[in-house]
């Protein structure tokens, strides 16, 4: 018998993402937990409205979301610490400005470059609805085909509710290679 805990959150683990955007000359960062896929064309990065960089991506439209692995964790948690508005965090990383003008990441195994098409607010969070312009991916993270290789690329997961990073975990099976009805 399954126990009712009421209306939780419970789509966790999600992918450890730091964000970036341009601040006048500078980037500014934050560590982000919230970021989802709408669609095919479309993803989704929900921060709590008060957060510094949320201004800085209102005025730019534009905003880069660096998946974390294990070997930039550490700084990762830290732009995720402290505020922007406090803390001048553009030397956290080493960057580059992409094709699309963001903050991308040297250390990040991949980054996507997004502008941002519609702000959906709920009470406390603002969600950037975006749309993807480039992804840049380490080359070593790339298989025979062109298309990311998430074996050895690694994301770092987070998961709300205790707080807690995971690594990724072991293949169990090919999508829609069961075949086999279950109830048979």
């Amino acid at each position: 018998m399954k126990k009712n805990i009421g209306s939780v959150m419970a789509l966790y683990p999600t992918p450890a993402a730091v964000v970036g955007a341009m601040n006048g000359e500078k980037p500014t960062w934050t560590l982000v937990a919230h970021v989802g896929i709408l669609g095919h064309d479309r993803i989704l990065v929900s921060l709590a409205s008060a957060h510094f960089i949320n201004g800085v991506i209102k005025t730019g439209n534009k905003l880069s979301v660096n998946i974390v692995d294990e070997g930039m964790l550490p700084e990762a948690d830290y732009v995720g610490l402290v505020s922007g508005a406090k803390t001048d965090k553009s030397a956290v990383f080493e960057y580059e400005l992409g094709e699309a003008g963001t903050p991308v990441i040297h250390k990040a195994p991949l980054a996507m470059e997004c502008s941002v098409v519609d702000i959906y607010n709920t009470p406390g969070f603002e969600s950037f609805i975006c749309t993807i312009d480039n992804t840049c991916v380490e080359e070593e993270h790339l298989n025979e085909a062109g298309k990311i290789n998430y074996h050895t690329l690694k994301p770092v997961l987070f998961e709300f509710p205790t707080y807690e990073y995971l690594k990724t975990g072991e293949v169990i099976g090919k999508c829609l290679s069961f075949k086999k009805n279950p109830q048979e």
